[in-house]
């Protein structure tokens, strides 16, 4: 359960007990939805959209009809926080028709000011900073493959935003060994390799940051990659194609990561990009168990945040 925790905005604030709490309880909602069948009869999660979404919605709806709710999409071109009501208005507003609200947007203080005035759970479904949602499905998939984390050592190649951010995190949180290849023109934000830093000194693990993808890579047991041009970045995928040169996860870079690896991406992938289809359709691959899991995962929080 989460303790003493009104909202899910990222996963700072959290004990280690907190998340491993969380992950064991989205296994156990795995392997028997009857159980939890009916726990959240009668509630109603609204969920903010201005970023579109496939996983994001389908999970989230599909997990509040398992839980026995409703889910209602809100799109921001549909609602009047797209026309320049204030974030506080809306708090308020839907406060008191809904139990819980999701948000999918740019600006992680919109999320944050939302859980400020609303009175009910707020879950941040992905920012510009964070995505703590998919790093929480991303770690129950470790979880089940590699029967732990503690120890394992976690590999990330890509762009220094929101996945870096969430699953820098979460490994150092769990005590996982972290290294981060990022170009040097796309860096993580410092305040989050500050609070990265803090978590791998409590829980002894080490964390790796370098603009060498072979350095980063080397033994590693998972390895996570994500797009290099995110929603709202289009207009920089030129000049990213160039950067990240050098930064594709292939056949040949693989070698490096432990012969048992898993590669995992939140997806889409751009096939040829970011990663090789070797890789990402290849044995070591755990893309699909990884999406399924972003269900059980956002069932297990919001069991948590709403029961």
């Amino acid at each position: 359960m989460i303790e003493n925790k009104k909202d899910f905005l990222d996963t700072r604030g959290f004990s280690r007990q907190s998340l491993e709490n969380l992950l064991e309880l989205a296994i156990r909602m795995k392997k028997d939805k009857r159980k939890f069948s009916r726990s959240l009869e009668g509630k109603k999660l609204g969920m903010i959209f201005e970023k579109s979404s496939t996983r994001t919605r389908v999970s989230f709806e599909t997990g509040m009809y398992e839980l026995g709710g409703m889910a209602i999409f809100l799109s921001s071109r549909d609602i009047q926080i797209g026309r320049g009501e204030p974030i506080a208005d809306t708090a308020r507003v839907l406060s008191r028709y809904l139990d819980g609200i999701m948000i999918r947007t740019f600006q992680q203080s919109d999320v944050e000011e939302l859980a400020k005035y609303g009175s009910i759970p707020v879950i941040n479904g992905l920012t510009d900073l964070t995505h703590p949602c998919q790093a929480m499905a991303d770690f129950q998939t470790i979880l089940e493959r590699k029967k732990k984390i503690e120890g394992l050592r976690i590999c990330f190649i890509g762009d220094g935003f929101n996945m870096a951010h969430s699953l820098g995190l979460l490994s150092a949180q769990l005590g996982a060994h972290v290294a981060i290849a990022n170009p040097n023109n796309y860096p993580m934000l410092p305040e989050i390799v500050s609070d990265i830093k803090k978590y791998a000194e409590r829980n002894r693990s080490e964390l790796l940051l370098t603009d060498d993808p072979k350095k980063a890579i080397q033994d590693a047991d998972v390895v996570i990659t994500d797009v290099w041009t995110s929603m709202g970045q289009e207009e920089e995928a030129r000049a990213r194609l160039e950067a990240f040169k050098g930064y594709i996860v292939d056949d040949f870079l693989v070698k490096l990561a432990k012969p048992d690896y898993l590669f995992m991406h939140c997806l889409p992938a751009h096939r040829g990009e970011e990663v090789s289809a070797s890789v990402i359709d290849g044995p070591n691959s755990v893309v699909w168990d990884e999406a399924e899991n972003r269900l059980h995962a956002q069932k297990a929080i919001l069991y948590s945040l709403l029961k």
